[in-house]
C-alpha cells in the first residue's frame, strides 16, 4: 500500500488491479460439455384487465340497456315500415296490373263484338244479294219452262203428258218461299254474347266448318243444276228438230193426192 501521503492511484490504475484480483480469484474452469437446447417457453399471453371505473362516478347498467333496447326497437321498426312499404307497392303494381289485363280485355271483346257484327252484316248482304240471283234465275227459268211447254203443248202427244206430270208435281214454291224455308231450318242462333275467347274460337272453328259443307253442297248442286239445263236443251233441239221434220214430210203424196 502507498503510503497515505502520496499521491492517489488513477482510474485506470484501480481497474488495472481489480483485473489482476479477478483473474487471481478464480480457479481453473473444468472442461463444460455442450449443454442440450431447451425448448423455448411459449410466450404468456397477458390478461386484458377490465376497464377500470374511475371512483366518484357511478354506471347505470339499467340506462345503458333501455338505450339499446331503445336502438333496436328503432332499427325493427324501420325494417317493418321497409317491409309494409314494400308491399304496398307491389300491391298497387298488381292492382294496377289487373285493372291493365280487365282493360285489355274488354277491348279485345269490344273488337270481336265489332268483328262479328260486321260479318253479320256482310253475311246478310250476300244472303241478300244471292236470294235476289236466285229470284232473277228463278224467274228466267219459269220464263223458259212456260215457252217450253208452250212448244211441247203444240205437239198432240206432249199435252196430256204435261197435264199429267203437272198433277203430280202439285204446286211449286218460288225460288224467294224456297230459299226463306231453307233459311229458316238452317239459320241457328248464335248466343255468343257471354261467350269466353276460347269458347269463341271454338264456336267460329264450327262456323267455318259449316261454310265448307255448304260451299261443297252448293258446288254439288250447281254442278246437278247445270247437268240439268243441258239435258233440257238436248232435249229442246230434240223436239225442234223433230217439229221440223213433220213439216217436211206432211208435203208428201198420197194417192195421187198432195196433203
Amino acid at each position: 500500500m502507498r503510503g497515505l501521503g502520496g499521491p492517489h492511484p488513477t482510474e485506470e490504475e484501480e481497474s488495472a488491479a481489480v483485473e489482476e484480483e479477478e483473474e487471481e480469484g478464480e480457479p481453473p474452469k473444468p472442461h463444460e460439455e455442450p449443454e442440450e437446447e431447451r425448448p423455448r417457453p411459449r410466450p404468456v399471453v397477458p390478461q386484458l384487465a377490465p376497464p377500470k371505473i374511475p371512483e366518484g362516478e357511478r354506471v347505470d347498467f339499467d340506462d345503458i340497456h333501455r338505450k339499446r333496447m331503445e336502438k333496436d326497437l328503432l332499427e325493427l321498426q324501420t325494417l317493418i315500415d321497409a317491409h309494409f312499404e314494400q308491399r304496398r307497392r307491389e300491391e298497387n303494381e298488381l292492382v294496377a296490373l289487373m285493372e291493365r289485363i280487365e282493360r285489355r280485355r274488354a277491348e279485345r271483346n269490344e273488337q270481336l263484338r265489332s268483328r262479328t257484327e260486321k260479318e253479320r252484316e256482310r253475311q246478310a248482304r250476300l244472303a241478300e244479294e244471292k236470294l235476289r240471283k236466285e229470284e232473277e234465275e228463278a224467274k228466267k227459268r219459269a220464263e223458259d219452262d212456260a215457252k217450253k211447254k208452250k212448244v211441247l203443248s203444240n205437239m198432240p202427244h206432249f199435252g196430256g203428258y204435261l197435264a199429267k206430270a203437272e198433277q203430280r208435281r202439285g204446286k211449286r214454291q218460288t225460288g224467294r218461299e224456297m230459299k226463306l224455308r231453307i233459311l229458316a231450318e238452317r239459320k241457328k242462333p248464335l248466343h255468343i254474347e257471354h261467350m269466353r275467347e276460347d269458347e269463341l274460337r271454338a264456336k267460329a272453328k264450327e262456323l267455318h266448318d259449316w261454310i265448307q259443307q255448304l260451299e261443297s253442297e252448293k258446288f254439288d248442286l250447281m254442278e246437278k243444276l247445270r247437268r240439268q239445263k243441258y239435258e233440257i236443251n238436248v232435249l229442246y233441239n230434240r223436239i225442234s228438230h223433230a217439229q221440223k221434220f213433220k213439216k217436211v214430210v206432211g208435203k208428201g203424196r198420197v194417192g195421187g193426192r198432195w196433203k
